[in-house]
């Protein structure tokens, strides 16, 4: 517990600080504080076009799954879940250059969700689902992300999936933090 004091301590401290104490602490300190880091921090100092894949992941930490794209390239997955509103994708050209990097969950996104997408078709646009729930009678799968509504209110996406995967259609839900005073 005295370790994750140490690095939750850190979010006011200056990332020279940071990195100096998790060459101390080790990897198990540096996953911890990669994981718990606020979003603005977790790409600091990566450039598109300059940085590459191991740049992102010496300062991001290892990526939830790494996505093989057409041609040769790669995007890696970055959720900030379960409690948190963003997940991020980073693309990595064949050159193994950073070429994008993106929050994806999105209103834009959400609009390019499409009733027979697949679920991989999901993941690989909106990332990790916040939850997942099976309604049995209905026959039916709802993938959740937590997002960002507005700049004060978050919300739930959901993605309606039928019994062989495929989206039916989407909605909208209340987080529900809100629902519970919270």
């Amino acid at each position: 517990m005295g370790l994750l004091s140490t690095v939750l301590a850190l979010f006011g401290c200056d990332q020279q600080k940071v990195e100096q104490t998790m060459k101390k602490a080790g990897d198990t300190a540096r996953a911890v504080w990669q994981s718990v880091q606020p979003d603005s921090m977790l790409f600091q100092g990566i450039e598109t076009g300059v940085s590459t894949e191991e740049d992102v992941r010496r300062q991001a930490g290892r990526p939830e799954i790494v996505w093989e794209e057409e041609g040769g390239g790669r995007r890696l997955e970055y959720p900030r879940g379960p409690e948190g509103a963003t997940t991020w994708m980073v693309t990595i050209a064949p050159d193994g250059k950073v070429a994008a990097i993106e929050q994806v969950l999105t209103a834009a996104n959400f609009a390019r969700v499409r009733a027979g997408m697949s679920q991989d078709d999901i993941r690989r646009l909106l990332g990790k689902p916040t939850s997942i729930q099976a309604f049995a009678l209905k026959k039916e799968e709802v993938w959740g992300y937590r997002w960002w509504e507005s700049s004060q209110d978050k919300a739930f996406f959901n993605v309606h999936f039928d019994a062989g995967g495929r989206v039916t259609h989407t909605s909208r839900s209340d987080d529900p933090s809100k629902m519970q005073g919270g």
